[in-house]
């Protein structure tokens, strides 16, 4: 069964913003489309965050994908790459976090389903630290961000897909509904240790085990 392929193109950033460097590909996605933008109205440029499987529609509907992510390809932490082709299958085969629903389940669905995209292309980041809650990316992670977004747009100029640089007045549409989780007034919202108080927060654990000694 096909689907109506009615997305020439998907520029896609998944991850968790939760957990520091797992951001990554959502924070990319969010300065690609910061600095650009695609010039046929039918191409999608989407946070994808952890949504999985919701995902599954577009990706369908989409002949060819881009995607920032961070992945586990063996790779030294902070290494950026390019993954395409045979390659996809590194990025596909790991899952950082296990909040997040891999790739490969909704790729092989869309194969089986005949509607995988034509042309996968993953700008992938092997991450430097993930276990701090509520914490954002390393500065490593950020550094490397707008090689990441370069790597994209030629991607893009590569495969024929239209896009121009924004302009500086030009107003830039909101890939995110809540304007807290930009990366901005994400940063600067961040509860100190004592003001955490969240279960889970091991900040917050490791401070009431030392009152309690």
């Amino acid at each position: 069964m096909n689907t109506v392929k009615d997305i020439p193109c998907l520029v896609l950033g998944i991850g968790n913003i939760l957990w520091a460097d797992e951001g990554f590909g959502v924070r990319a996605v969010e300065q690609f489309n910061s600095k650009y933008a695609l010039t046929d109205v039918n191409n999608l440029v989407a946070d994808g965050g952890t949504l999985g499987m919701y995902l599954f529609d577009r990706i369908c509907r989409t002949e060819k994908l881009l995607v920032f992510d961070c992945c586990d390809f063996h790779g030294a932490p902070g290494e950026l790459t390019v993954l395409r082709n045979d390659d996809i299958r590194i990025w596909t085969s790991t899952k950082i976090s296990p909040h997040q629903d891999g790739m490969n389940d909704l790729l092989a669905a869309a194969m089986l389903r005949g509607c995988e995209p034509k042309e996968i292309a993953v700008v992938g980041f092997q991450p430097v630290l993930l276990d701090d809650y509520g914490g954002s990316l390393s500065q490593k992670a950020k550094d490397v961000i707008p090689q990441a977004v370069a790597d994209g747009y030629h991607i893009l100029r590569e495969w024929g897909v239209g896009v121009r640089e924004r302009s500086e007045n030009e107003t830039v549409p909101a890939l995110m509904d809540a304007e807290c989780l930009n990366i901005k007034n994400y940063e600067e919202g961040r509860p100190t240790p004592e003001e955490a108080c969240r279960e889970g927060d091991i900040r917050f654990a490791h401070l009431n085990l030392k009152r309690s000694e």
